[in-house]
């Protein structure tokens, strides 16, 4: 193999040594990058208000880093437009807040070929390629326009729906067709890896064989689910650290009293209003645990600039403050909102410190904090976590407590089990999924997709080649 070049819409900060400063994901592809010698390639949260500079190139330990400028209507239209106001709701089951602007569209696809056009003199043949996300499907395409031969791969961060959801998107057939540009694309989970498909073979009247290929367009290509996961030698040295620990002593309450916690972006998808109707419904049903839960509630801020995400926090703040008026007592808030980002020593403790987690997303990617909760708990008085069915991370978290987030009488129910469990049943919940968390861990989420993107090289794709137009 020669050099590893990765590709995503911004680039982690790396410091002289060509390490990553924060972030298990960015830790572990800085870590690929280094191994193979390689490049970083993606935008560089800059805009400019007339026509962006070529790229800038900097080397960190041995890694280069290359980062684009974009304009600011690329920024409002690209990333604003098309991948946070109609990709995103898309994918996460929101059509009510799909934003259907052909501008986008045509932004989408113009970022994606400034990419291709800054990338492109940069690559060396024997490079491979490793796409990330959402923001960037189109970019294989517009590299084998220009004569780009390597093998390239593709990873999905975030669920792919189902083909009925997916063709709500003008133009999806589009979307699809330049994922045969790949050599491997990747998903979370096999439910993700199966609704891509059923799009191929129905809507583009492809094939999938056993062995992992998926044929349609004249091209085959591989696909498959790889779960990420966490970096758990760096987990390991967060619940070490002096502020974990003291993050830890001052937050475990005392006596019976029990903390629960939450830790999710401010976001639609993250179910934070049915988790707090489900916690007031336990107040309602169970009065005997009043004055002894906190819920912590830390909602990271995301997207501020986005109208929905404005709203979802406004309307969170209120009614944190009506159910604290509603329950609490002179010394006593029985909910904590804080739309706050923390440093992870100290998030790390605090999950230390927490009885109960609650995980619970309506639709979500991986969310790795169910992850980093099991993580961070002492085995020897571990906490419970519920987890929703609807997050990536349930497939492989089958000994939490499983609950369907829309419900609020079913999870109010499985809050008062977590709290009331066992401690003998949570330790062997806990070890099952910890097991889980140690096996399926960020190296050997990146070592499988590399693995198999390496796979038969060289690639034969013939640049000329393109796939034959589609109705719409």
């Amino acid at each position: 193999m020669g050099r590893l070049v990765v590709v995503s819409n911004r680039v982690a900060e790396l410091d002289t040594q060509g390490e990553a400063s924060k972030g298990g994901l960015a830790m572990a592809l800085s870590a690929a990058l280094r191994e193979h010698g390689g490049l970083w390639f993606g935008w560089s949260g800059r805009s400019t208000e007339g026509p962006a500079a070529a790229a800038t190139v900097h080397n960190h330990g041995g890694i280069e880093v290359a980062t684009l400028d974009l304009e600011t209507q690329d920024v409002e239209e690209y990333y604003d437009g098309f991948a946070n106001r109609t990709l995103w709701p898309l994918c996460h089951y929101r059509p009510d807040l799909i934003v259907h602007e052909r501008s986008f569209g045509t932004a989408y696809r113009r970022v994606n070929e400034r990419f291709a056009d800054a990338l492109i003199p940069m690559l060396r043949e024997e490079d491979t390629l490793w796409v990330h996300d959402y923001h960037l499907i189109p970019l294989a395409r517009a590299l084998r326009e220009r004569g780009a031969r390597n093998r390239i791969g593709f990873f999905l961060h975030i669920p792919w729906p189902a083909r009925q959801v997916l063709s709500m998107l003008p133009r999806h057939h589009e979307l699809v067709q330049a994922m045969f540009d790949y050599d491997l694309v990747g998903f979370q989970t096999e439910g993700w890896l199966s609704a891509f498909q059923d799009y191929v073979t129905d809507e583009l009247k492809g094939e999938v064989r056993g062995n992992g290929s998926v044929t349609a367009l004249g091209r085959t290509i591989q696909a498959g689910a790889y779960p990420i996961g966490l970096d758990v030698a760096e987990m390991r040295a967060l619940v070490a650290s002096q502020a974990a620990r003291d993050t830890c002593a001052t937050m475990k309450p005392s006596g019976d009293h029990k903390l629960l916690i939450g830790v999710d972006r401010i976001d639609y998808s993250k179910g934070l209003p049915q988790k707090f109707a489900a916690y007031e419904q336990l107040l309602l049903d169970h009065p005997q645990w009043r004055e002894k839960l906190t819920l912590l509630q830390i909602g990271q801020p995301s997207r501020t600039d986005v109208e929905a995400y404005q709203e979802l926090n406004d309307s969170l703040l209120a009614e944190a403050g009506r159910i604290n008026g509603a329950f609490g007592t002179l010394d006593w808030s029985p909910l904590r909102y804080r739309s706050q980002s923390m440093p992870r020593d100290v998030l790390t403790g605090a999950y230390r410190a927490a009885s109960v987690a609650l995980v619970t997303p309506v639709h979500d990617g991986m969310n790795l904090v169910a992850k980093e909760y099991v993580a961070a708990q002492d085995p020897q008085d571990p906490g419970v976590l519920i987890l929703s069915r609807f997050a990536g991370a349930a497939a492989q978290m089958r000994e939490a407590l499983l609950v369907n987030p829309n419900s609020r009488e079913d999870l109010a129910d499985a809050i008062r089990r977590a709290l009331e469990m066992p401690l003998g049943e949570r330790i062997a919940r806990w070890k099952a999924l910890y097991a889980g968390v140690v096996r399926e861990d960020l190296t050997a989420w990146r070592e499988a997709f590399l693995r198999d993107l390496l796979a038969n090289q060289p690639t034969g794709r013939d640049t000329q080649m393109r796939p034959p137009a589609i109705a719409r």
